[in-house]
């Protein structure tokens, strides 16, 4: 069924029923060989690993930092 025949016909009009198949293409990204990791990949990778990546150092770090304090008996951050 085309959309102008559903357009014609009142059938609901849902906003990714037309839409371009971007299935093959996600295929085709996420498949390659290339030596990447699979989380690596993908256009917006680095803007969600590399905050993920500071929260883990840092959260590592802090909790050595109070760890090491404590053993020296002083249980403050100062």
């Amino acid at each position: 069924m085309r959309a102008t025949i559903a357009r014609r016909a009142g059938f609901p009009s849902f906003p990714g029923l037309y839409r371009k198949n971007n299935v093959p293409a996600w295929q085709r990204l996420h498949q390659t060989h290339d030596g990447v990791r699979q989380w690596n990949k993908g256009p917006n990778a680095k803007y969600m690993l590399y905050p993920y990546y500071t929260s883990l150092i840092l959260g590592t770090a802090a909790s050595q930092y109070m760890m090491f304090r404590m053993v020296f008996g002083k249980k403050t951050w100062i």
